[in-house]
C-alpha cells in the first residue's frame, strides 16, 4: 500500500487522450482510501482554483482528467480503468461519469508500464472500464515491441496527426433499450415520419432531416430557434420512448433524436443531434457509433442517404456541426454489423514524478 508520505513524488504519465488530457497513475502508486487518493489529486491538479495555478490541471474540465489502471483479475480483460474527473474550481473529484477520450491513453498507458506484453507490429488492450461496467479493445501500434505515438490519423480538435487507436466497445448493443433494434425494424414510422430506433452504446432515434423540411445544413442555433420542430421532434421522442423500452422519457436524456442529411465534407453522412431538446455542437461517442450503425440498415432513413464504401472493415465518417468523428465497423460474412468503434488517437506528454 502506498505511503501517505509522499515528499519523494508520485509516479505519474501525463497524456492526451483523444480530445482530452490528463494524469494516467497506477492504482499501486496512489492511497488505497479513496478520501486520501482524492485530496492528493486535487492538490496534483491545483484544484480548486480557477487557473490551476499551483497544480498540473490546465484550467478546463477537458484537461483535469484522471486516469486509474491496474492489472485486471476478469478473465479476458487486461487491465481496469477507472475514470476520475477532477473539478477545476470546486474540491471535488468524481466517478459519475466514464470518459472515452481518456480511454484512447489507456493501452499506450498499460503497455508502457508493463501491465501488457507488446506484440511485434500491433498490440490489443482489452480494457474494463469500472465507472460502466463495460469492455472496450484498444488496438495500439507497437512495431518492434514498442508503443509509437507518431503516424497519419487525424482528429478533430486536435492538431497535426499520430498513430491510430481503434477502440471497439463490446456489449454495447441493447445496453440500454434490450435490444440493438428495440422494435425488431429496421424503420418504423411514428407521427408520418420514417424512423430507426437503435441502441449501440447510446439509444438514438434517428430521421431524414429532409422529413422536416431541412436541408441539414442548418447550425444549431438556428434549429434551437425554431420551437415548432423542437415540438415536434419531442412528440416523436415521447412515442419512441416506449417503443425502446425506455418507458416514460418525458423526463429522461435518452433517447437522442439525430436528424441525419447528405454528407457536405467528404464523410458518409452529415448529423445534427438533439440531446434530447437542444441541438448540440458536436454528436458523443456512442451516439456516433448508433448513427453510423443506422447506415448499415438498409430500409432506415440513414442508409438511404449515407455514402458508404461497403467493405469488411470500414470506417464511417459521421460529419456534425463543428467536424467529423470517425466510426470504425467490422461487418460479418452475411454484411451485418459484427462490433463498431471509434478512432481516436493518444500521445505520451511527460513520465516522471508528481509532488503534492
Amino acid at each position: 500500500m502506498p505511503s501517505a508520505d509522499h515528499h519523494n513524488g508520485v509516479r505519474a504519465m501525463w497524456m492526451r487522450g483523444g480530445t482530452s488530457k490528463g494524469g494516467y497513475f497506477l492504482a499501486s502508486d496512489l492511497p488505497d482510501d479513496p478520501a486520501a487518493r482524492d485530496a492528493l489529486l486535487l492538490r496534483v491538479m491545483g484544484s480548486p482554483d480557477p487557473r490551476q495555478i499551483d497544480g498540473l490541471g490546465g484550467a478546463d474540465p477537458l484537461t483535469s482528467k484522471v486516469a486509474i489502471v491496474s492489472k485486471s483479475v476478469r478473465l479476458d480483460v487486461d487491465v481496469d480503468y477507472l475514470f476520475l474527473q477532477v473539478f477545476v474550481d470546486k474540491a471535488i473529484v468524481t466517478d459519475a461519469q466514464n470518459c472515452g477520450n481518456i480511454l484512447a491513453g489507456i493501452g499506450p498507458f498499460a503497455i508502457e508500464r508493463g501491465l501488457v506484453p507488446a506484440n511485434d507490429g500491433e498490440t490489443r488492450v482489452r480494457i474494463f472500464m469500472e465507472n460502466t461496467g463495460q469492455i472496450a479493445v484498444a488496438t495500439i501500434q507497437t512495431p518492434d515491441g514498442h508503443v509509437v505515438y507518431a503516424g497519419n490519423a487525424r482528429i478533430d480538435g486536435v492538431p497535426g496527426t499520430a498513430a491510430p487507436i481503434p477502440i471497439i466497445f463490446k456489449d454495447t448493443a441493447g445496453s440500454s433499450c434490450g435490444a440493438l433494434l428495440p422494435t425488431g425494424n429496421d424503420v418504423d414510422e411514428i407521427e408520418g415520419v420514417d424512423v430507426t430506433m437503435i441502441d449501440n452504446g447510446m439509444p438514438c432515434v434517428v430521421m431524414a432531416a429532409a422529413d422536416f423540411g431541412l436541408t441539414g445544413t442548418e447550425s444549431p442555433a438556428e434549429l434551437n430557434a425554431n420551437t415548432d420542430l423542437k415540438a415536434r421532434i419531442e412528440a416523436i421522442r415521447l412515442k419512441a420512448g416506449p417503443l425502446m423500452n425506455l418507458g416514460d422519457v418525458a423526463e429522461k436524456s435518452v433517447p437522442k433524436m439525430t436528424l441525419v442529411s447528405a454528407p457536405q465534407a467528404g464523410g458518409a453522412i452529415s448529423t445534427r443531434t438533439f440531446i434530447p431538446h437542444v441541438c448540440h455542437q458536436a454528436i458523443g461517442v456512442l451516439g456516433a457509433v448508433s448513427v453510423a450503425t443506422a447506415c448499415l440498415l438498409e430500409d432506415g432513413p440513414a442508409a438511404k442517404i449515407a455514402r458508404l464504401q461497403r467493405a469488411r472493415d470500414m470506417l464511417i465518417s459521421i460529419e456534425h456541426p463543428t467536424g467529423e468523428f470517425t466510426v470504425t465497423a467490422s461487418l460479418d460474412a452475411a454484411g451485418g454489423l459484427n462490433e463498431a468503434g471509434v478512432l481516436r488517437t493518444a500521445r505520451k506528454l511527460f513520465d516522471g514524478l508528481v509532488y503534492d
